[in-house]
């Protein structure tokens, strides 16, 4: 008994010794959480991985003794797997990225009682400055938020398609380690090729044009070691801010959605044909590279001769006049790797929104469609007649250019004389009093490649016309003939009416009116008739007396032209 006694109080004694020499030899770790991020979206666990930046001091008297800042590389290991301090293996559990901790680590969860090369001394509690960067685990799979979607998404990216989007890089602390948009210019690859880290072929899959997606990739997904060339650092998660700008598959051909389709459509372009069309182009995702609106001038070209790029060329065939089309050209049918200058990219999807205003062909004649013909049609238009016509001249659009309506009264022409174009001339010919038509003329039978005023180069016109006068004309050359007979033999007592065998301007115009009168004779139409009788009186007047006398009078052959009309 005596014995147990004396063995209890050396055990008490040895306690109390210890005790009294080393207060804090068992205590844990303790952490102090200087510094939290807003946002906490995972915290560490046990077998996580993490990185991180440290300054390890000694708490006795604040001595540095380690630091990653000065090796500016941080650490990477795995939590729990016994490769830490166990003190620090402890501090570190539950941290956040960002957040800044002090772990201080007691001398029996440090070095212990041996202390480390020196730079330890035994029993020294340590503190850590912590600020984690990183935290994964071999469970991780890529992350994908989307942060927007469009409404319509007509195609999603696939494996083998080239895309081209737009990324912001930063690790998971938010430091930024790469930019697109700073290089003001997409990244451009195909999927499914191993041209990107395994992590951003996935996050990019089934995108949209326009989708705008946050892609978190861990490390084993993404550089892991091997980053070599980047400034992204070993074994560091990596998150993507990702804009999809463009996405087409070699194999891609024209897409074509007919938006406007008139209700009567005669005719449609073909190989050949010269076509004037406005259009909107933009990419895929919207944005505007030209426009013809804007210029206020159509595009203007032939089909399938290849004065554009092969997907319009294909996109521009089968079209009618008014018809308006959306065209998703790829870029092996557009401008390629080339791009244009300042103005398309390389590798560039292409949609026009096209309006085609008219279109012909060079061999085009005058197309005549007769609205209303009245039914006693005898007297027909045809050179050197003298016409009045109602018109409205407009483009194939329907836009309106002319018409008579703007005017007092109806449009007067001579026919045959090149007082009109041709086209128009063509169609004014062969009408009928009150008839009405809609001639369609091609640009090469009216005002060509350059216009007019008010008439654009290379259009097509449509005329809607009434006839609605008509005064048969005269020979060219000639301002009076005779009808049927050829006119009275002889001519002298027939003109001289009060038979004092001389006829002045009064006597020969009053005979001359007669003869129109009774239809035997006819002036020319559209001039003035008394300057037309005026004339025809000094043409035969030869001695200008003011008379003309029987010996002045010559009957002309009215088949010669000239301007003797008797």
């Amino acid at each position: 008994m005596d014995l147990f006694l004396s063995l209890l109080s050396f055990l008490l004694h040895l306690f109390s010794v210890n005790c009294d020499t080393d207060p804090d030899a068992f205590v844990d770790v303790k952490v102090d959480r200087y510094f939290m991020p807003t946002r906490c979206p995972r915290e560490v666990q046990s077998e996580d991985f993490v990185r991180y930046h440290f300054n390890g001091t000694l708490q006795a008297d604040g001595k540095k003794f380690d630091s990653s800042h000065d090796r500016s590389t941080a650490i990477v290991s795995q939590v729990g797997s016994g490769n830490l301090l166990t003190g620090l293996d402890r501090g570190l559990q539950g941290m956040c990225v960002n957040e800044r901790r002090h772990i201080f680590v007691p001398p029996h969860l440090a070095f212990g009682t041996v202390g480390a090369g020196g730079v330890i001394p035994p029993n020294a509690t340590l503190v850590y400055d912590v600020l984690l960067l990183d935290i994964w685990s071999t469970d991780d799979t890529v992350q994908i938020r989307t942060l927007y979607k469009p409404e319509k998404c007509v195609r999603a990216s696939a494996t083998s398609d080239f895309v081209r989007y737009h990324y912001n890089g930063t690790l998971l602390t938010g430091q930024a380690f790469d930019s697109s948009h700073r290089r003001n210019a997409t990244y451009d690859t195909y999927l499914g090729q191993g041209e990107l880290i395994p992590g951003m072929e996935e996050g990019l899959l089934g995108m949209c044009v326009g989708e705008r997606r946050v892609v978190i990739v861990p490390p084993f997904l993404g550089y892991g070691e091997n980053v070599s060339g980047t400034t992204v650092p070993p074994q560091a998660t990596l998150v993507y801010e990702v804009l999809m700008i463009d996405v087409f598959n070699s194999k891609d051909n024209v897409t074509i959605t007919a938006t406007d389709v008139p209700e009567h459509c005669s005719r449609r372009t073909k190989t050949g044909d010269f076509i004037r069309y406005h259009y909107n182009g933009t990419f895929q995702d919207g944005t505007p590279f030209d426009s013809s609106y804007r210029r206020n001038s159509t595009y203007n070209t032939y089909i399938g001769l290849g004065y554009v790029i092969r997907g319009m060329d294909q996109a521009l065939q089968g079209l009618c006049c008014g018809e308006k089309r959306r065209v998703v050209i790829p870029p092996h049918l557009a401008y390629g790797e080339s791009g244009v200058e300042n103005l398309i990219p390389s590798w560039t999807v292409l949609v026009f929104d096209i309006h085609v205003i008219d279109f012909h062909n060079p061999k085009d004649s005058v197309e005549i469609r007769t609205v209303l013909k009245p039914p006693n049609c005898k007297e027909t238009s045809e050179a050197n007649d003298w016409i009045q016509y109602r018109y409205n001249c407009s483009l194939m659009d329907g836009t309106l250019l002319y018409s008579s309506e703007q005017y007092d009264s109806p449009s007067v022409t001579t026919l045959g004389v090149n007082a009109v174009i041709s086209g128009l001339e063509t169609g004014l010919s062969g009408m009928c009093v009150g008839e009405r038509r809609e001639v369609v003329i091609p640009p090469h039978w009216a005002h060509g490649e350059n216009g007019a005023s008010g008439v654009p180069g290379s259009a097509v016109l449509l005329f809607e016309l009434e006839l609605v006068k008509l005064q048969k004309g005269v020979p060219d050359g000639f301002m009076f003939v005779w009808l049927d007979d050829g006119g009275p033999d002889p001519l002298f007592p027939a003109m001289d009416l009060n038979g004092d065998k001389q006829v002045p301007l009064e006597e020969f115009s009053e005979f001359i009116k007669l003869q129109v009168q009774e239809g035997k004779g006819r002036l020319r139409p559209g001039v003035d008739q008394e300057s037309i009788i005026r004339d025809m009186f000094y043409n035969q007047d030869s001695n200008r007396d003011g008379k003309i006398l029987e010996e002045e009078v010559q009957l002309k052959d009215d088949t010669v032209p000239q301007r003797d009309e008797f």
